[in-house]
């Protein structure tokens, strides 16, 4: 199998793209958004994985809460699995073993910085915190 380096790119700047052209979205929404995609790596670096599918029902703030969703189908993209984004993503998760687990979550930290990077560019006129 030949590696195309954009495997992650593109699935994350489509991501980002659609949840940037969602009709009615006031700019606090659009910093939310911005904010949560660049701060996925540090999140995930620091908690895991686990944490932020947790994480993703209790967010209450739209713009965080579409981002994680998004991110986690990116990741189940990517991963070619069927059962990360939705609710049983976190029971899938807590059934890895500990490889898979941990394989998938260098995996994440990969494409949270393809998020990172992409949320610059597709927020490049949204300034300031949310």
């Amino acid at each position: 199998m030949t590696f195309d380096p954009r495997t992650m790119g593109m699935p994350v700047h489509e991501a980002l793209a659609g949840l940037r052209a969602l009709p009615n979205q006031e700019e606090s929404q659009l910093k939310e958004q911005k904010n949560q995609a660049v701060e996925l790596y540090t999140y995930l670096s620091t908690w895991g994985m686990l944490r932020l599918k947790a994480e993703e029902e209790a967010l209450s703030q739209a713009g965080k809460k579409q981002v994680v969703k998004a991110f986690f189908k990116c990741l189940q993209t990517i991963a070619e699995r069927s059962d990360l984004a939705g609710q049983e993503g976190l029971k899938t998760l807590k059934d890895m073993s500990t490889d898979d687990y941990l394989g998938l979550t260098g995996l994440a930290l990969a494409i949270a910085q393809e998020f990172s990077f992409w949320a610059t560019a597709v927020y490049h006129d949204i300034k300031g915190e949310a």
